[in-house]
């Protein structure tokens, strides 16, 4: 079977007719929705009423408990989702969805520190703030939790109909109910551990009695869960910081996958940006957003988090894409404790990652999970990857995807993985594994984000002025770190990291005279702090060669300096003091 392609699913109105024709669009009452008029429809649901655009979806979860919380297809579902759900295990993608259900002990478990409660009196807050693709909002004085997911290109749309909400003169007020303390629920240490044999993933966390079921008659002792990412396409109604400690608890080992965005050379509507800068930054941000979700969850530090880039037609620019994107991922993952991994088809991203394993320019991910639907239970790579790359316990083979297996009396459509893994200890960062070559050093400053900021954030921590571990975000102890720098060198101290201040954090260190013919590090501060200070790349390979000669040159005739393109101490006064 060739690697993994997962489901693509776009909407038409040819396929709404489709599905509605063959019954798998529910029916609702006459209280759940209206005839459709101006392109909207109105929908009501336990005294709360919104109005959604005529074309989406409305599935009545009460009369079809098993239908699968898609979010790739727009739709409001209505009740609460079932723990048991007849879920493809690929639906990797998302437009719009709605979820209107009753505030419940079972659903306040999945509210987080994100949710809003809306006003008394009041059916929406236009202050609700979106989590990882994600707005959820407490709705009391109806007694319902109204959870939102979409895209950024479908925020604003679902934005205005949650703008529309207003209580009917049946709502009754609920509380939201107490949850329990999430700092008393965690997993039972670092996930997925230490482990050899098998597991599987699907699209949602499947239910207590399934995963009990399946411990006791299933050859699986690991599961792969969806926790995080704004381009998920199933809703994760069984996902609890509970859930988490049952299953590691019983035994289990949790793959947390988080499912962001995906190559630019793929027709998904969520790619990561062609510029490899962006896509470090982008990269960054999903992290934190993994972390963030896995705290949530109990998954404590010193876990791996795996980000899912699905199988791509892989160009030049597509790989340095994707391997920028994995960086930020594993700089933040680092700074945060937790271990990075990386699931891809081996035929394209895991064989990119594999052909720059050695590449300083990129942060090398923990672990690979790799979809190669062989057939074989092993963490053999075959042609993709060497054997000597991750092979300290490092790798994830899915060797069969999409099938159903039944343990106990429960179904679940699944992919088939074998896992070879051990607890490590995420790296501390530093400035050794950090890349501060780049062919232009631009300003950066508080909000900033990306590799330049970690280079800035290690050389300045270097430099005696600790910004704290480098993140690659551009915040308060960054932007007091800098003034701090900027300060002990007479610079302008404003904070803000521009060609100056770059010259003089690039060239810091020993000043031994160079010329033509000497080569080593001292040099590569001298191409670094050139290419900062005359706005032009100079190539940064620690030769001093033809080309380094006529760049001292240059920079000397315009401070005034001798030009006679060797460094010594006049010109390294110079390049420390910024000029």
């Amino acid at each position: 079977m060739p690697p993994r392609t997962r489901w693509r699913v776009r909407v038409h109105t040819a396929l709404l007719a489709l599905l509605a024709g063959t019954g798998a669009l529910a029916a609702p009452g006459p209280a759940a929705a209206d005839t459709p008029s101006d392109n909207q429809r109105t929908i009501s649901y336990h005294g709360y009423r919104i109005q959604a655009p005529a074309d989406w979806r409305v599935v009545d979860l009460t009369e079809n408990p098993r239908a699968c919380p898609r979010l790739d297809i727009p739709t409001v579902y209505l009740g609460e989702p079932s723990d048991e759900n007849d879920c493809p295990a690929h639906v990797i993608g998302r437009t719009a969805a709605v979820i209107i259900e009753p505030l419940t002990p079972r659903s306040a478990a999945r509210t987080t520190p994100a949710t809003a409660r809306t006003p008394h009196g009041k059916a929406t807050t236009p202050t609700a703030a979106s989590s990882d693709g994600t707005i959820q909002l407490a709705v009391e004085d109806a007694g319902v939790l109204v959870t939102a997911a979409h895209t950024p290109h479908t925020e604003n749309l679902v934005r205005r109909v949650l703008a529309s909400a207003e209580l009917t003169p049946g709502a009754q007020r609920t509380e939201l109910p107490p949850t329990r303390d999430r700092a008393a629920q965690a997993a039972a240490g670092p996930q997925p551990g230490t482990y050899l044999g098998k597991g599987f993933d699907a699209c949602t966390a499947p239910s207590q009695a399934a995963m009990n079921a399946w411990q006791t008659s299933s050859p699986y002792s690991a599961v792969g869960v969806y926790i995080s990412g704004s381009f998920r396409g199933c809703a994760q109604p069984n996902l609890t910081a509970s859930w988490v400690t049952n299953q590691t608890d019983n035994g289990w080992h949790l793959i947390p996958i988080d499912v962001g965005r995906q190559a630019p050379c793929t027709s998904y509507s969520l790619k990561m940006s062609t510029d490899p800068a962006t896509a470090r930054s982008q990269g960054v941000t999903a992290a934190a957003a993994a972390i963030t979700a896995a705290a949530n969850l109990g998954i404590p530090p010193g876990s791996a988090l795996y980000s899912d880039i699905e199988a791509y037609s892989s160009t030049a620019t597509c790989k340095a894409a994707v391997l920028s994107y994995l960086s930020g991922w594993t700089e933040r993952l680092h700074s945060g404790g937790y271990l990075s991994g990386f699931y891809s088809s081996a035929a394209s991203g895991i064989r990119d990652a594999a052909a720059e394993y050695d590449n300083s320019a990129y942060t090398r991910v923990d672990h690979i999970f790799y979809a190669w639907w062989n057939g074989a239970a092993d963490t053999n790579t075959g042609t993709y990857v060497p054997a000597t790359h991750w092979s300290g316990h490092q790798r994830i083979h899915q060797y069969v995807g999409e099938v159903t297996e039944s343990y106990g009396g429960y179904s679940i459509n699944i992919d088939r993985d074998y896992l070879d893994v051990a607890t490590g200890t995420p790296p501390q960062p530093g400035c050794t594994t950090t890349n501060l070559n780049f062919t232009a050093y631009g300003t950066i400053q508080s909000g900033s984000t990306g590799p330049l900021v970690t280079a800035a954030q290690c050389l300045l921590k270097a430099a005696g002025h600790d910004p704290g571990a480098p993140d690659g975000v551009f915040g308060t102890a960054t932007t007091t770190a800098t003034k701090n720098f900027q300060s002990s060198k007479q610079l302008t101290a404003d904070g803000v990291i521009g060609p100056r201040t770059w010259t003089a954090l690039l060239s810091r260190g020993t000043t031994p005279t160079l010329q033509n013919g000497s080569t080593g590090e001292a040099v590569t501060r001298v191409q670094r702090a050139l290419t900062a200070a005359l706005g032009r790349t100079v190539t940064t390979d620690g030769v001093f060669g033809s080309g380094t000669t006529q760049a001292v040159r240059d920079y000397q005739a315009a401070r005034g300096l001798t030009s006679d393109g060797i460094v010594g101490s006049a010109t390294w006064t110079a390049l420390q003091a910024g000029r």
